[in-house]
């Protein structure tokens, strides 16, 4: 392993917590197709009651929010980051989340480790779980 952060986040206490506190999600990479995990887990996460913000490439609307094309064209407070993206974009990711001074948490979703980027992340403050399923931890919660 290339730094001393765990490459998964077990310690379910803090992630109750993160459930508790965090409202809004900026859910990066949330496609369109019903069919994919990313809007499977968003449409769940809104279901229950977090306010969705989807990142995406194109489309104007998804699960009937507006859609940004990256995270510096968001005016409300973002409180999550939630990852579906490549383990290698969480870079650039993480350096759009420290230009905001708002987001208290990054969620890489099952498969995606960047151990670099998590370390920055912690680094500035932020929470951070890798390599779990927001959708499946916050049910296993309840």
């Amino acid at each position: 392993m290339e730094c001393e952060f765990p490459t998964v986040n077990e310690n379910m206490d803090e992630i109750r917590e993160i459930f508790k506190t965090v409202k809004t999600i900026a859910v990066v990479g949330l496609s369109p197709n019903e069919t994919k995990d990313s809007h499977k887990v968003a449409k769940y996460l809104q279901s229950v009651g977090y306010k969705i913000i989807p990142i995406y490439p194109k489309e104007e609307t998804i699960l009937g929010e507006k859609v940004y094309r990256s995270l510096a064209e968001v005016k409300e407070e973002i409180d999550m980051v939630d990852v579906f993206r490549k383990p290698a974009a969480v870079d650039h990711i993480v350096d759009a989340i420290e230009k905001r001074k708002d987001v208290k948490v990054l969620w890489l979703q099952k498969g995606i480790v960047n151990n670099k980027a998590a370390e920055r992340a912690k680094k500035m403050g932020l929470k951070v779980v890798q390599n779990r399923c927001s959708m499946v931890d916050h049910k296993g919660l309840q």
